[in-house]
């Protein structure tokens, strides 16, 4: 994903989406800083269904848990699954309906592209 496709204007953002715009940017950095301390890899078992590989720290999964209850909060479309298979090992499954693909690819390329600068 280019970084223009990553914009928070009403292009990328679904209507679906009730975050007001002011606040938009504020939450793209929180991703941000979360996708560059946290993700250690990233899988797509299926169009619609996105796994990131986390750090397993406590913290990490406590900042998980938070943020994903606020985006699934206003981003309603969004199925998001924390767990955890053992002591070092987080996963957080992200599914979306399949008019919502396009959102899914750019939050996984957004996760890559952070996760490799960071």
């Amino acid at each position: 994903m280019s970084d223009h496709a990553i914009t928070t204007d009403d292009a990328w953002v679904p209507d679906a989406c009730t975050l007001p715009t002011v606040e938009r940017p504020l939450r793209l950095a929180e991703f941000d800083q979360f996708f560059a301390a946290a993700v250690r890899g990233v899988d797509r078992p299926s169009a619609q269904h996105l796994r990131l590989r986390l750090d397993g720290a406590a913290q990490v999964e406590e900042t998980a848990r938070d943020l994903t209850a606020r985006e699934a909060s206003c981003c309603s479309f969004f199925a998001f699954d924390l767990s955890r298979s053992g002591p070092e090992a987080l996963a957080l499954d992200v599914r979306v309906p399949a008019a919502h693909v396009d959102v899914l690819d750019a939050l996984a390329e957004r996760a890559v592209s952070v996760r490799d600068r960071g």
